[in-house]
């Protein structure tokens, strides 16, 4: 399993380039931060990934990745529904017993530190434990490409935390596991890190440019994740 981008560039209509020339191979297991200043194309890129978007330059080649999951940095869920039935609905739906369903969910919700917590109901969490319950969450759906964006930002430090310590438990050999943060804290947590600052045009149209042009080719991806779920 693998994402190739290659030569990639990328901006809105009406404004200049996000980054350019921007080149990244990610495979199965790995645990990759994506970093840089407001701007500089951190969410963007997540997009790119997911397939939401076509990259203005360059080529992004998705080989053997059927399913994206993704986490967004403010967590949502039912209000009166329990951890265990956030974990364990996903599980239920790709035709799991209710009992199996909920042995997983169980295993989930320990591995993520949030064994005390599997009966009681989202609205009493606090945000850290709904972020890692989100975590969780995506994981149950066995994704092959995880994307996490910003998932410390409305965090304090203590709760920031705890769910950087279960970001290392994420990525697996059947999972590619993408995080943008500002926090270096998260970015430390991670295998390896891609500044965006080294590619990032700025709101200057490219005079600000810290890297220099690749060329890059024509725009478009190949193929495509087979699907795109959110875990909010």
């Amino acid at each position: 399993m693998r994402v190739r981008m290659v030569d990639v560039s990328h901006q809105f209509p009406g404004t200049g380039l996000l980054f350019r020339g921007l080149s990244l191979d990610l495979v199965a297991g790995d645990l990759v931060g994506l970093t840089g200043p407001s701007g500089s194309g951190k969410s963007t890129l997540l997009s790119l990934l997911a397939g939401w978007e076509r990259p203005t330059q360059g080529q992004i080649v998705w080989d053997g990745v059927g399913s994206v999951g993704w986490v967004f940095q403010n967590p949502y869920g039912v209000p009166g529904r329990t951890a265990l039935d956030h974990v364990a609905l996903p599980l239920l739906a790709k035709g799991s017993t209710r009992r199996a369903a909920n042995e997983k969910a169980v295993a989930l919700l320990d591995r993520f530190g949030l064994s005390g917590l599997a009966e009681r109901p989202y609205s009493a969490l606090s945000g850290g434990e709904a972020q890692r319950l989100m975590l969780a969450r995506a994981m149950a759906k066995s994704p092959d490409l995880l994307l996490v964006d910003e998932p410390t930002a409305q965090l304090d430090p203590a709760a920031a935390a705890r769910v950087d310590d279960v970001l290392g438990q994420l990525a697996n050999s059947s999972t590619i596991v993408v995080v943008a943060t500002h926090d270096p804290r998260t970015a430390a947590a991670c295998d390896r890190v891609v500044d965006l600052a080294g590619w990032w045009s700025g709101v200057d149209g490219g005079r600000g440019l810290r890297r220099a042009d690749s060329g890059g080719g024509s725009g478009g991806a190949e193929s495509g994740p087979g699907s795109v779920e959110v875990s909010e």
